[in-house]
């Protein structure tokens, strides 16, 4: 692997987190088709949601085709092409998916349909496995963390305002019954419209002056790469953590209905308020890569998470109206602030403050009621925002050549936000929703533990992440 610095390549850094808006704006829009296609299509509720099956699944099957041809060629595909290649490939690909839906549409085929959103899914696959461990690559591997989470923080933002953009795209209105007024064909252009937008993308990284990264050590065949507890340990915490986030959020829903008495056309606000909150999280942690002054720093870590808050209240003001009841979760918000500064930004340290507080508020959300509840379990967005980083700069340390292997098994992990899901749902048939998070605080629980051991399996190779950012080599 190319020689780390102590400085971080900005410009580089830059553009790579351009793709990873796309990422989560086709994720969160995922959400606009599900009530398209099972109204257009007469679908059960299981089969609409095979709309989010096909997209995750994609993730999982991309990661074990990937796996499977550097098999093949009897080496690691990344190291032979380098990141930018991989980068560009899988913008081509989740082009190609993109394209697929004018076909599709045009013949009212919801299993094309299905298929292109499983090769988009298929062409992020790819995107991520290269794109996170260039960014750890620009820099010192103890900020690695850093740097995610400024893609994170891009990630969050095209969620946040993807659902409205589509919606307006595909059916002139942004309101939550406009689904009733389209038609199939609405999605043709939209998406042949992202489909050239992401081939203009693959265009500026085929041009952009990316560092050629690679590694010329030779990967022998087979999967080497699980020789290194830290990875092992690192995929099921990848695994656990992605479960908890998609299974909070997706049985939000069902909560507000049983507990709060709410309808379907007054949850939205609630569960955009939780996917906000990754946004309100991974801005927080995204400072520290503009290389403010210490005082400036202290003062944007308390400024930028109520800026980002303002923006999700924005967004469902425009969507859902009246907002005044989301005003109190402000108090959330300053527990993250607190938080996020006992971290002192130490990727160990970070995990288990921000598992140990999330598991703390996920319990006030199962043994109490209202809107403390409410908030409580919401807030579980705030404090899983900056763990997907933290997990996977550890889970990926000292691997050397076997880096984009590695990279590649911890992406495959994300099939845990279509497992545990739905081990919740089966949780909440038998004891009540309310008290299923109980699952939800002990995968928090597990991902503590996660960082107490991986902490110990590293320092015993001789790494320490947090030694050395506390020893000034990537603090601020």
């Amino acid at each position: 692997m190319s020689d780390n610095t102590n400085k971080t390549n900005q410009s580089a850094l830059y553009t790579l987190v351009t793709v990873w808006f796309f990422w989560s704006f086709v994720a969160a829009s995922n959400g606009i088709l599900i009530p398209l296609f099972k109204e257009k299509f007469g679908l059960e509720q299981w089969q609409a949601q095979l709309v989010d099956f096909a997209f995750y699944a994609a993730y999982f099957v991309g990661s074990v085709l990937y796996l499977l041809f550097s098999r093949v060629y009897n080496g690691d595909i990344l190291n032979k092409i380098g990141y930018k290649n991989g980068i560009v490939i899988g913008l081509a690909i989740s082009a190609v998916g993109s394209m697929l839906f004018y076909p599709a549409a045009e013949t009212k085929s919801y299993v094309l349909l299905l298929t292109a959103l499983f090769v988009v899914g298929l062409g992020f696959s790819l995107q991520q496995t290269a794109t996170q461990p260039f960014m750890i690559a620009l820099g010192p591997p103890e900020t690695g963390a850093q740097r995610i989470n400024l893609g994170g923080a891009v990630n969050n933002f095209g969620g946040t305002i993807g659902p409205t953009i589509v919606s307006f795209a595909i059916f002139g209105s942004i309101s939550a019954e406009a689904a009733e007024h389209a038609t199939i064909e609405s999605v043709k252009v939209p998406y042949l419209f992202l489909g050239g937008l992401f081939i203009l993308v693959a265009l500026f990284f085929w041009i952009s002056k990316l560092p050629r990264i690679t590694n010329d050590e030779k990967v022998e065949a087979g999967l080497g790469a699980l020789k290194y507890p830290q990875l092992v340990l690192g995929m099921a915490a990848i695994f656990v953590y992605v479960g908890v986030e998609v299974t909070i959020g997706s049985n939000l829903p069902e909560y507000l209905k049983e507990t709060q008495g709410l309808v379907s056309s007054q949850v939205a606000k609630y569960v955009s308020l939780f996917w906000g909150s990754m946004m309100i999280g991974r801005w927080t942690a995204s400072i520290s890569n503009f290389n403010p002054s210490a005082t400036l720093k202290k003062i944007l870590i308390v400024i930028v998470p109520f800026v980002a808050f303002a923006i999700v209240l924005a967004a469902n003001y425009i969507h859902s109206g009246d907002v005044s009841d989301l005003y109190i979760y402000g108090f959330c918000v300053v527990i993250m602030i607190v938080a996020f500064f006992m971290t002192k930004e130490k990727p160990v340290r970070t995990l288990l403050i921000y598992t140990a507080v999330g598991a703390i508020m996920t319990l006030i959300g199962v043994f109490t009621s209202g809107k403390l509840a409410l908030f409580s379990l919401i807030s579980g967005g705030l404090f899983c925002s900056v763990l997907w980083p933290s997990i996977f700069s550890l889970g990926t340390a000292g691997l050397g050549k076997y880096t984009n292997q590695g990279a590649s098994f911890l992406i495959m992990m994300i099939l845990g936000g279509a497992i545990i899901p739905v081990a919740q749902g089966f949780l909440a048939d038998t004891i009540g929703i309310q008290s299923s998070y109980l699952l939800a605080a002990a995968c928090f629980a597990f991902l503590f533990w996660f960082g107490i051991r991986v902490q110990a399996v590293l320092r015993k190779q001789g790494i320490d992440f947090d030694q050395a950012v506390s020893g000034g080599k990537g603090g601020h």
